[in-house]
């Protein structure tokens, strides 16, 4: 498989007045295409950053990131916001639903960003939704009418309405009950399965075992990697596996 993100050498520091905090540390890594690559490590190791760094939400100190060919780190903010709307989806563990609008103007609002064709915007939305198992009744409620799981299930369907090459998530089952979670983690897998790539941050082993590889950042360096390769349900070996390392990684 042909890698859709390489960075190289990524540093992120933060000033505090005359001193210099060091988050990212010359981390390299490739992002294949169809991967669903999970970032895992203790409470302050930089993941969050990471993930912000390498999607274009924030800038690198130092360092490169090539997004299918295409240098994204040194876009100027107009390039870079236009860059992160065609190619990048986002889910986080709180949902930004704007609770002025509908399910489905939720939805349309992100996909008209890119495409000002709204009739398929529409469908491909009302697709997304049947996917993620939300019915028409939905389409017209507000987000304070819904559950935690749906609301979660349609900030999932916004992410993914622009088609992007990679799905960025970042605890995206946090602030979800364990059934809700279970909802939200066949989700991600169904697409993955369909070839969406997915680059996701957890604390959770049940929601990494559905990666096919885990990083584990240490200090703001990858300090190793497990592979578990393709998600079934039937491989009830992979929790046993990540368990494992993550010992030896000393979460």
């Amino acid at each position: 498989m042909a890698a859709i993100l390489k960075v190289t050498d990524l540093c992120k520091a933060f000033s505090n007045g005359s001193v210099q905090q060091h988050v990212l540390k010359n981390l390299t890594m490739n992002i294949e295409k169809g991967d669903f690559t999970v970032i895992m490590g203790s409470s302050g190791s930089g993941k969050s950053t990471m993930l912000y760094s390498v999607s274009g939400m924030d800038r690198p100190t130092l360092g490169s990131i090539i997004y299918d060919g295409q240098e994204i780190s040194k876009l100027s903010n107009d390039k870079l916001a236009i860059f992160r709307r065609k190619n990048c989806g986002f889910v986080f563990q709180q949902n930004y639903l704007n609770n002025t609008m509908s399910v489905i103007d939720n939805i349309l609002v992100n996909g008209l960003l890119v495409s000002k064709d709204r009739k398929k915007i529409a469908a491909r939305a009302k697709e997304y939704l049947k996917k993620v198992g939300l019915t028409a009744e939905c389409y017209d409620k507000f987000p304070s009418q819904l559950s935690g799981g749906e609301a979660q299930r349609v900030a999932i369907v916004r992410g993914l309405i622009n088609q992007p090459g990679i799905l960025f998530a970042d605890e995206p089952t946090g602030a979800l009950n364990s059934q809700n979670t279970t909802n939200v983690l066949d989700i991600f897998t169904e697409f993955n399965q369909d070839g969406q790539t997915i680059v996701m941050v957890t604390h959770d082993i049940r929601s990494a075992v559905r990666g096919n590889r885990v990083l584990y950042l240490k200090d703001g360096v990858i300090e190793a990697e497990c592979e578990l390769g393709r998600y079934t349900p039937e491989d009830t070996n992979r929790d046993h596996i990540l368990r494992e390392f993550l010992e030896k990684m000393g979460w």
